[in-house]
């Protein structure tokens, strides 16, 4: 198996003849360019994930492509006019003979009163498990993890233990764009502490009077 990370959770994998994009999100564009994409693996809705525009250069370059996701992104990706497959939580399909299983059915929680959207995790060959932003432990072997490592949902030590749960041959780093862009660490602050009657203020690197 051969794994490029283009940036954030957006990552090329090859696996024999399928190739497969995952989150074709906000954090990269390096995806909008390339060509021979079998299948676009999306986990859910959030921006640095789904990036609608991304998703139709994609298309354009790739036309045979097909897009499996879960039903919320479907519903999304349908208003635009958009196919795409469903593949959640139990279900499994193959595909140029090759498994893809799909776990899991909420995003983490950013915040209690914040919603959580529907999030699908996905193992691809029995060894790549890529679970999108949540935790999930598919509850089989792993032999390489996309392990989350940062996010508004998520702490370091809890990137850790999951890590140690879920127990893979190999893991490296995922959801860590915002480390350089802040998205939606700075914007559930904002949105939480505003309705009540808390100015969230992010200072520029410049001298502020408060």
């Amino acid at each position: 198996m051969q794994i490029t990370k283009l940036g954030h959770c957006c990552l090329l994998i090859k696996q024999q003849d399928l190739t497969i994009l995952t989150d074709p999100g906000t954090y990269t564009t390096a995806q909008d360019e390339i060509k021979g994409i079998d299948i676009v693996l999306i986990t859910h809705e959030h921006p640095d994930h789904l990036h609608l525009e991304s998703v139709k250069k994609v298309l354009a370059n790739n036309p045979a492509a097909k897009i499996i996701t879960n039903s919320a992104v479907s519903d999304i990706l349908a208003k635009e006019n958009i196919k795409s497959e469903l593949l959640e939580h139990g279900n499994s399909t193959k595909i140029k003979e090759i498994a893809i299983e799909a776990f899991g059915e909420k995003h983490a929680v950013i915040y209690a009163t914040l919603p959580q959207v529907q999030n699908t995790g996905y193992c691809i060959a029995n060894r790549f498990f890529y679970p999108g932003d949540a935790l999930t432990d598919p509850g089989k072997p792993v032999e390489i993890l996309a392990l989350p490592v940062a996010g508004p949902w998520l702490k370091i030590a809890e990137a850790v233990d999951y890590a140690k749960i879920v127990h893979p041959k190999i893991c490296f780093p995922v959801h860590d764009g915002n480390l350089k862009n802040p998205g939606v660490t700075h914007r559930a602050p904002q949105t939480v502490l505003e309705s009540a009657g808390i100015d969230f203020k992010v200072l520029a690197e410049t001298p502020t009077e408060l």
